[in-house]
């Protein structure tokens, strides 16, 4: 999920990601040699012991319906692509104390890897599904409420200790980013369509963010190309103490290196000017730093211990974008004012969001879905008091086709972990 105004040439080597996750148990147990029943008794029979039961292996469904604690019993998850720092930070791959640092991480439960590795676990297997459902032909809407319902399965969703991370984004050619579904929505895939999907999932907080996108003729291969290979170069440039506005300018050195040929005419790709990668809260998509995809003079700095999603967006237009048309993704502030509401019906959805949502992004289907309804008024109230903040759909120029692909990277003490990375991307 892009953080507006304001995300490398690594071979992507797959985290284990094990549909079967329990060994096979067909181990019988030997047949002792048979005891002689004394002097004149001929040889004993060797006794004849039950099999044991071979145990199943647990398998996913299709469509995935089963939670990620029948593979993982132990609750430990796949770590994700290790990428070792460099430069100046080569020497904390090998340090004792950032070891120890690791380590006791792993033993806070509010610190702990485990967390965002379920969430990236349940990522990979629900796109894995998503690719093989995701066909022309398909509405958004089903296309949607396929990835969020396996979400929801997989990360076996409890309030607000587990569940979707935000609305699941299915941005079309010239939307680049915050477009999904609402109610009554009739959009069907086409042949010609360029598709981004982003996925969210969250587990206690810690959120994966995710995205890729989705071609189904190779009109715009390269666009796919172009901002794979620049979301991988954010990759492979982030680490503590790198100046994000460095990392901007890598990420367009990268990006508009390519260009693509539509109808024999050829397109420069250009980085989005106006759309970045941005650090993750817990409970907050967008916390606070941005990864812009632009050269630029920003000196705040990585820091160990930090959440970000690298994210690029590669444009054949103007490689700007300007909100437009129907909004569908919502969040609660953060920091939210307290200031009265005259409205009921807002005091009212303002519970609702509190308890269903805090402040992780939501969608006017995710309100119909828990039975709220005719709640655009007192949505739109809280929106003009700053409680909630809209996102509304962000389009570059008519014609244009947009792309994005995305990663959420953790800045380990001793490595880099890419925790979304797959054999997809």
């Amino acid at each position: 999920m892009d953080d507006t105004a304001a995300a490398g040439g690594v071979s992507p080597e797959k985290p284990a990601s094990p549909q079967h996750a329990e060994p096979e148990d067909d181990d019988v147990e030997e047949d002792g040699p048979g005891e002689t029943a004394g002097a004149g008794a001929g040889e004993g029979k060797k006794k004849k012991k039950k099999k044991k039961p071979k145990k199943k292996k647990a398998e996913q469904s299709d469509p995935p319906r089963v939670g990620l604690s029948k593979f993982f019993p132990d609750g430990n998850y796949p770590e994700g692509e290790i990428q070792p720092y460099k430069d100046d930070n080569t020497w904390r791959t090998t340090s004792e104390e950032k070891r120890y640092n690791e380590r006791m991480a792993m033993e806070d439960p509010e610190l702990t890897y485990q967390s965002i590795r379920r969430g990236a676990e349940v990522h990979r297997q629900v796109r894995k599904a998503a690719r093989k459902f995701i066909r022309p032909g398909r509405t958004m809407t089903e296309i949607a409420e396929y990835i969020e319902d396996g979400t929801r399965a997989l990360v076996e969703e409890n309030g607000l200790e587990s569940g979707v991370g935000f609305p699941t984004g299915l941005s079309l050619n010239n939307c680049a980013a915050h477009y999904t579904p609402n109610a009554g929505d009739t959009i069907v895939l086409q042949q010609g369509d360029v598709l981004k999907v982003d996925i969210g999932v969250h587990v206690k907080g810690r959120i994966v963010d995710s995205a890729f996108t989705l071609t189904f003729e190779p009109t715009y291969d390269k666009l796919l190309e172009a901002v794979k290979a620049a979301t991988d170069t954010g990759i492979r440039e982030a680490g503590i103490d790198v100046r994000l506005g460095e990392i901007g300018g890598a990420i367009q050195e990268t990006m508009e290196s390519y260009e693509v040929e539509v109808n024999g005419k050829t397109l420069p790709v250009k980085a989005i000017e106006n759309l970045s990668g941005h650090s993750i809260n817990p409970y907050q998509v967008h916390g606070g730093k941005s990864v812009l995809l632009v050269k630029n003079d920003d000196q705040t700095k990585m820091e160990e211990g930090e959440y970000y999603a690298i994210e690029t967006f590669g444009s054949t237009g103007r490689g700007r974008v300007v909100e437009g048309g129907d909004c569908s993704h919502y969040a609660k502030a953060h920091d939210a004012p307290h200031v009265p509401l005259r409205l009921t019906s807002a005091k009212s959805l303002l519970n609702t969001i509190n308890k269903n949502f805090g402040t992780i992004p939501f969608c006017r289907r995710y309100l119909d879905r828990i039975g709220e309804s005719k709640y655009l008024l007192a949505l739109n109230h809280l929106v003009s008091q700053g409680i909630v903040q809209d996102y509304p759909p962000l389009l570059d120029q008519r014609g244009a086709m947009t792309a994005q692909f995305e990663h959420t990277i953790l800045l380990r003490p001793t490595v880099k972990e890419v925790v979304s990375r797959g054999d997809d991307y």
